[in-house]
């Protein structure tokens, strides 16, 4: 229910009692519309809450003791002017991304180094959660499931990846913030562009996560001089990387490791482990992507 005070809620049902809440039109059919009052509501209602169900403002009234249908609440704002539509979001500069992009030739994406951050947790969704048990057996150690206290279940880890193969993994120590990243980067970008064979013309990508496009991230990448990716924002479904980061948690969870050291170094052994040809195809198929965007106008896609 909408929070209003308790006043305002009392002055609004008197208004109703003496006003009436819903007239009917003439015309053919039983048409029904919500008096000027009720109308003002709604309209407050949804320019304050854009995002408000549709079932929401019809309950408000009804607590007020208007019972309005939902074919006349759409009628009433359509008349005002507001219409229910899908939000926006980030579709429009996902779209341009990708019409800008889709054309580049392939040889272009192989020199693309792609980098991410991921959580592997120690306990996390691959592991098993259910158990075969018998009554009253819930508590036995064997059917238990282990827990980590204190967040010490859970790493970080920046990686990156190109259609030559998987380069850096690097474990993020603490909360990362934008000194870090950039020493990550220093750390880790160049010595991968080298092992990758990227050649003079690479170029770095990296999502628009407020520590990679902060003032001082952009000043350090100026100086670096590396050719930045344009990247449209909430667009993971872009980054191949993803695809790698769901091979490595699968792969990890099989080795089922017991503390975060055993998690840390299996996800090294396994991030090593990841075919050339998995990396390969992955950018060979990224043209796909872009025309799955296009396609969809902007929307989120299957990848």
């Amino acid at each position: 229910m909408l929070n209003i005070p308790r006043e305002t809620i009392g002055s609004i049902i008197r208004k109703f009692k003496a006003k009436g809440t819903v007239e009917t039109l003439p015309g053919r059919g039983r048409k029904k519309m919500l008096t000027s009052t009720a109308v003002r509501y709604l309209k407050r209602r949804v320019e304050k809450s854009p995002r408000v169900t549709a079932e929401e403002p019809r309950k408000d009234l009804s607590d007020v003791g208007t019972e309005v249908s939902a074919q006349t609440k759409r009628r009433t704002l359509r008349n005002e002017g507001l219409h229910a539509r899908t939000p926006r979001r980030y579709k429009k500069s996902r779209l341009q991304y990708a019409k800008s992009h889709v054309d580049k030739p392939q040889k272009f994406w192989d020199s693309v180094l792609w980098t991410d951050e991921t959580k592997l947790e120690l306990f996390g969704p691959m592991d098993q959660r259910y158990v075969w048990r018998r009554k009253n057996k819930a508590y036995e150690e064997k059917n238990t499931l282990p827990t980590v206290k204190h967040g010490g279940g859970s790493i970080m880890l920046w990686g990156c990846f190109a259609s030559a193969g998987t380069g850096k993994l690097q474990r993020v120590q603490g909360t990362m913030n934008s000194l870090q990243y950039q020493e990550i980067l220093d750390d880790n970008v160049m010595q991968s562009v080298t092992n990758l064979r990227l050649g003079r013309s690479w170029t770095f990508q990296q999502d628009n996560d407020p520590k990679h496009t902060s003032k001082s991230t952009r000043a350090w990448l100026q100086i670096k001089g590396w050719n930045i990716l344009e990247w449209p924002s909430q667009s993971p479904d872009l980054n191949p990387i993803e695809n790698l980061w769901w091979d490595l948690k699968k792969a990890v969870a099989v080795r089922k490791p017991k503390n975060v050291t055993e998690l840390e170094a299996f996800a090294h052994d396994e991030w090593a482990k990841i075919p050339v040809d998995r990396c390969k195809t992955l950018v060979s198929s990224y043209a796909s992507r872009l025309k799955a965007v296009i396609t969809v106008k902007g929307c989120c896609t299957k990848y």
